[in-house]
């Protein structure tokens, strides 16, 4: 196996960003279309924050009521990406290796990092990305 392989031969670099004074909408549709769980939320290619699919689900079931279809779009409008994402999210350098980034993901309760070149947003990282890197080391 290869040692000191840095996170950016693995990172997805082909990003699909928020700011935060989009919508909730908008964040549910980028994750269905894309099929992704994790929206970065950036201003001027700086990372502010993170969203995550998660975030959304749990707003979406916190008041659902079985009987009201309408419940999600109601509750999308009671709140703003900013009051949702994660404000200081940990993050990976891009000159940081695959097994730094497999630590930190190993030690959290989260499945991705955003990884940064002297502050601004240059890629992702998820557990399955660290996954996929294994498997095909074997």
């Amino acid at each position: 196996m290869k040692k000191d392989v840095p996170i950016s031969e693995i990172m997805t670099t082909k990003l699909i960003t928020l700011t935060q004074d989009q919508s909730l909408y908008e964040a549910n549709k980028l994750f269905h279309r894309y099929n992704i769980r994790h929206l970065p939320i950036v201003e001027e290619e700086k990372l502010v924050g993170i969203l995550s699919q998660n975030d959304l689900l749990r707003i979406s079931f916190a008041d659902l009521d079985k009987n009201d279809e309408n419940i999600v779009p109601i509750i999308y409008e009671m709140y703003s990406i900013p009051q949702l994402m994660t404000k200081v999210p940990v993050f990976i350098e891009v000159d940081s290796t695959v097994k730094e980034a497999a630590q930190i993901l190993s030690r959290q309760s989260f499945h991705s990092l955003p990884v940064l070149d002297k502050g601004k947003l240059v890629g992702m990282v998820t557990t399955t990305d660290i996954i996929n890197y294994l498997l095909d080391q074997y």
